[in-house]
């Protein structure tokens, strides 16, 4: 597994931790890391990711609502939740990964992670964001300034 596939899975592991307790807490961030065991690079990775959500949680939500139409975004599992929480961040934010690798790496995210069902209902629901967020052959303006640029070369070897 690549490091940007591990660092995503862990973001959304943590992510789901964090939605159980509520708060964000050095303590907590450092209990998860001590728990998680990861890599240097792939912890700094889901670092970013889990910074640049968490600090978009509201504009994240706003897209995602009217997408899963009849769902209030708390009434869906908390795993498929946080999956696309990152995915459309990443989506929104991070410019050099192409919007097709982003959505792919969520639905297998959300097939290792995720019910019997979360794959077909992530593409689904990410499918139609990725229209909106990046139609074909658009890419993000800047890069947010949680995520730190890494070649997609890496994306493509990792994934």
């Amino acid at each position: 597994m690549g490091k940007r596939r591990e660092g995503r899975e862990a973001a959304v592991q943590f992510l789901f931790a964090h939605e159980l307790h509520s708060e964000h807490t050095l303590e907590e961030q450092d209990a998860f890391w001590t728990i998680h065991n990861a890599k240097t690079s792939v912890r700094n990775y889901a670092e970013n990711l889990i910074r640049g959500v968490l600090a978009h949680l509201t504009e994240i939500d706003a897209v995602i609502e009217p997408i899963v139409q009849n769902f209030r975004i708390e009434r869906l599992a908390n795993v498929d939740r946080n999956i696309l929480r990152l995915a459309v961040f990443e989506l929104q934010h991070v410019s050099e990964v192409p919007a097709p690798v982003i959505i792919n790496e969520a639905i297998e995210i959300a097939k290792n992670l995720g019910g019997n069902e979360s794959g077909s209902f992530v593409n689904g629901v990410l499918h139609k964001i990725g229209q909106q967020i990046r139609p074909r052959g658009a890419r993000v303006e800047k890069p947010h300034p949680h995520v730190e640029e890494t070649p997609v070369a890496e994306e493509a070897s990792a994934a």
